[in-house]
């Protein structure tokens, strides 16, 4: 095979970064959508732009993706939001939140993917998670009080946020997941920013209740079959009751 196999590992990595890039400006429109179209007054916007710029996703893409969910000028975003529920392999649960264009078309091909996973199934699992506010980010003093900060911004809870978790936060950081009201998540993130952190995701998500107790090969099928969901170009976010 000589070298072929160099060429089809440059096709796959091609396809991911636009797959990512995809899913970068998805984030960016609903953001947009929600927020409004100013990234100094919508901490999610802020967040999902400078994710996209990190990744070297074009201004021009950006600008249009914010002015196409804010529903600014000839374009207007058409995406519907679905939320499925499931179980990967060994019953572990999952949420997937799809942003589409064809919800028709969507949903047959993520059931497919649950039924191709083994032991993988839909079903409701909802009471399973907190519907809850999530804010990821991180402070250059790595000996930061994440409590103390937490406790000012009017988080709930706070948990310590490595690089190996989150490729957003720099090594050698005070990294952190913040979880708040649903209804709290712009504050939460508008003192952080005011603070001295550097705020990378702003969002609603889901957290599991309980995690299931996974061997490491239980756990390497389980994270194969949620890339497989992840990888799915209208998947928007995926949860699952996995550390």
């Amino acid at each position: 095979m000589g070298r072929q196999w160099l060429l089809a590992k440059r096709e796959v990595n091609s396809l991911r970064k636009s797959q990512a890039t995809g899913k970068y400006l998805k984030e960016i429109m609903v953001a947009a959508k929600h927020g409004g179209p100013d990234p100094s007054a919508n901490a999610r916007l802020f967040a999902a732009c400078e994710k996209a710029r990190r990744e070297s996703v074009p201004r021009d893409n950006i600008e249009r993706a914010i002015k196409k969910g804010a529903g600014i000028g000839d374009e207007k975003m058409i995406l519907e939001n679905v939320t499925f529920e499931g179980y990967a392999p060994h019953k572990v649960p999952v949420i997937v939140e799809v942003l589409t264009d064809n919800k028709n078309r969507t949903a047959p091909e993520i059931r497919m993917l649950f039924k191709k996973g083994v032991l993988g199934a839909a079903g409701s699992n909802k009471f399973l998670f907190d519907h809850v506010g999530l804010v990821e980010a991180h402070h250059p003093d790595a000996g930061s009080d994440l409590e103390a900060a937490a406790i000012e911004a009017g988080a709930n809870e706070v948990e310590p946020l490595t690089h190996l978790q989150n490729d957003d936060i720099p090594e050698g950081s005070a990294g952190a997941r913040f979880i708040t009201d649903r209804t709290a998540v712009h504050a939460v993130s508008e003192w952080l920013s005011k603070n001295g952190w550097t705020v990378v995701t702003s969002e609603m998500g889901h957290i599991a209740k309980n995690f299931p107790t996974l061997t490491p090969e239980q756990t390497a099928e389980v994270g194969e079959f949620l890339q497989q969901l992840d990888d799915h170009d209208d998947v928007h976010r995926v949860w699952a009751a996995v550390k």
